[in-house]
């Protein structure tokens, strides 16, 4: 099969090509998914899950990738819940090779159904993004009906998702980022967008949850705007600083069958809004990874087609 190959952590991205890789077998409890469309994150080359398995040995070349929709074409020992020939998305392991490639095994319980309606670049979009988001809010941030919620990089990938569902769970959302961003926000359902740019953080003011994928000095000021008893939650690192009366929490974000399922419905729905920027070809996939224009929306990859 051809897959996208990094040969080695020093290479970075400028060292990823299109190779030919063997296939991939299903263990137990596996399933092996024809890739459709795949979704990346351009960070992931830095990650240490890219280049060592669960026992922390190296795994290179490796892979990368971790969003996947496509049709499942065989199933380990033991597995159950999915059939060959069914459509799904959701998430690859982090310490196992990716999905931009032809052909991916993955552990079941990672996948949901993927309804027929739903196109594979917009499922594939979903799974990280959704996840964190749903994630982020309710798992850890325990965001309730009349809290008050300050997104950070709100019209990005995974806070464009938090303002649509924090306001459609009765929030009061304060979304930030730059100044190109504003109408965005303010469309997503955000009732107030402050400008990092040219305004100053401080005044948004106290919120019951700041939600960060920022990190840095963002991150460390977000403290002292958290209300007594609320949370500062970030994806971006773990925080140095922590609200006074407050928790702190950093996560990754974890797979979850059902979720996937609930943000599918959603978006079927018309209840939330997944923004597909460039969709590129597999042949493609490495130059995404390099440092270019800002193209709204998440890049997907179509790695076959029906």
């Amino acid at each position: 099969m051809r897959a996208i190959v990094a040969p080695d952590r020093e290479s970075g991205a400028e060292g990823l090509a299109l190779t030919d890789r063997p296939h991939p077998h299903a263990a137990e409890n596996d399933v092996v998914v024809r890739v459709r469309a795949a979704g990346f994150t351009p960070g992931e080359l830095d990650w240490p899950g890219t280049w060592t398995d669960r026992a922390g040995r190296d795994r290179t070349p490796s892979v990368p990738g971790h969003e996947l929709a496509g049709v499942v074409t065989d199933l380990g020992y033991g597995t159950t819940g999915l059939t060959v020939g069914q459509r799904v998305f959701g998430l690859a392991d982090w310490t196992r090779d990716g999905t931009l490639a032809e052909y991916v095994a993955v552990e079941a319980r990672n996948l949901a159904p993927l309804p027929a309606d739903l196109d594979y670049p917009v499922a594939a979009a979903l799974p990280i993004s959704g996840l964190t988001a749903w994630q982020a809010l309710f798992d850890h941030g325990r965001l309730a009906t009349g809290q008050t919620v300050l997104i950070h990089g709100a019209a990005g990938g995974v806070g464009s998702l938090a303002v649509q569902l924090a306001r459609e769970a009765g929030a009061y959302v304060i979304g930030t980022g730059r100044a190109r961003d504003r109408s965005r926000v303010l469309s997503l359902g955000a009732q107030e967008f402050l400008d990092l740019e040219s305004e100053r953080l401080e005044d948004a003011g106290e919120a019951d949850l700041v939600f960060d994928v920022l990190g840095g000095s963002i991150l460390e000021r977000s403290a002292a705007l958290v209300r007594a008893g609320g949370t500062l939650v970030t994806i971006a690192q773990p925080p140095t600083v922590r609200p006074r009366d407050g928790r702190a929490v950093f996560f990754v974000v974890e797979p979850d069958r059902g979720r996937l399922s609930d943000l599918a419905a959603r978006v079927r729905d018309g209840r939330l809004e997944v923004t597909v920027g460039e969709v590129l070809p597999l042949e493609e996939a490495a130059g995404a990874f390099l440092p270019g224009k800002r193209v709204p929306g998440k890049t997907i990859i179509r790695v076959t087609e029906d």
